[in-house]
């Protein structure tokens, strides 16, 4: 299993981050082929420290071929064209294998 993993800094505006988050771009999110789950999570703390992120989106798929085959789908592009035109300046993305 792999996963398509989004760590998010502090938007400038929460609320309309939020908003949008929820809204709009989950709803294309949800959408993509193949996506088996997916894990949303709201940063709340770190130990002895302030939280470097906001915000984590984790997209699990069964191996890197599905991954592959659903970010260059239409619903992919449309989420990918979506995340950069309201998180391009907080957004880091990357692929991770799964093991349990």
């Amino acid at each position: 299993m792999v996963k398509l993993v989004a760590l998010f800094k502090k938007p400038t505006d929460p609320t309309s981050f939020e908003e949008h988050y929820e809204n709009v771009h989950l709803p294309l999110i949800n959408k993509m082929p193949g996506m088996k789950r997916i894990e949303i999570s709201k940063v709340t703390g770190a130990p002895m420290t302030q939280p470097q992120f906001y915000r984590m989106a984790e997209m699990y798929f069964d191996d890197q071929n599905a991954l592959n085959t659903a970010i260059v789908s239409p619903e992919g592009m449309a989420s990918a064209k979506d995340l950069m035109g309201f998180a391009r300046d907080v957004v880091q993305i990357f692929f991770a294998e799964v093991r349990e």
